[in-house]
């Protein structure tokens, strides 16, 4: 086996595990990374401590369009468009750092963390097919997740006009944290 293949094969490893130590599904690790499906579960086995769990992924859209999963989908897509074309990483690893980022913000806090790896990946796969764009508040000027072709001309987000039974409010800190992506 040539170097190069070994290094290539020890970086899809590396991967895996970091993917799986955030909560990646299988399926995620499927479609990531260049690894068999019997490696993967091996591999899921021994640094999870179990077997990877069975269903289906998340596919509605309309769960991002909800008040708290918007505001924190949007928070985590902002990172990771600004480590995408600002640091100009690769996906996946701007994918990571965004992810670990939006962990790290939310644990700082002191807040409940939304926002699971699947449907962070999901996320960005809808944006990667057109289901999404992001779309500028005319309140605050920040960039929330909306459906793709929606007019957005006078678009108030959920921070600035939350729905009437929007739950517990969040906190300052929330929405100080997107201005400052």
């Amino acid at each position: 086996m040539s170097t190069t293949k070994l290094l290539e094969e020890l970086n899809q490893v590396q991967l895996a595990i970091e993917l799986i130590e955030l909560g990646a599904r299988l399926q995620v690790l499927e479609s990531e990374v260049s690894l068999n499906r019997g490696r993967l579960v091996r591999l899921y086995k021994e640094v999870a401590g179990k077997s990877p769990p069975k269903g289906m992924l998340p596919f509605s859209t309309d769960w991002f369009m909800t008040w708290q999963p918007n505001v924190h989908s949007s928070f985590f897509y902002n990172i990771y468009i600004r480590l995408r074309e600002g640091q100009r990483l690769e996906r996946m690893q701007a994918f990571i750092k965004a992810y670990k980022l939006y962990q790290e913000h939310i644990q700082i806090c002191g807040e409940e963390e939304v926002l699971a790896l699947t449907r962070a990946w999901t996320l960005v796969r809808f944006f990667e097919s057109d289901m999404f764009q992001l779309s500028k508040c005319t309140c605050c000027g920040l960039n929330f997740v909306n459906h793709a072709h929606t007019p957005d001309t006078n678009y108030m987000c959920g921070v600035c006009q939350p729905p009437s039974r929007a739950g517990k409010p969040l906190r300052k800190n929330s929405v100080k944290s997107l201005k400052e992506i």
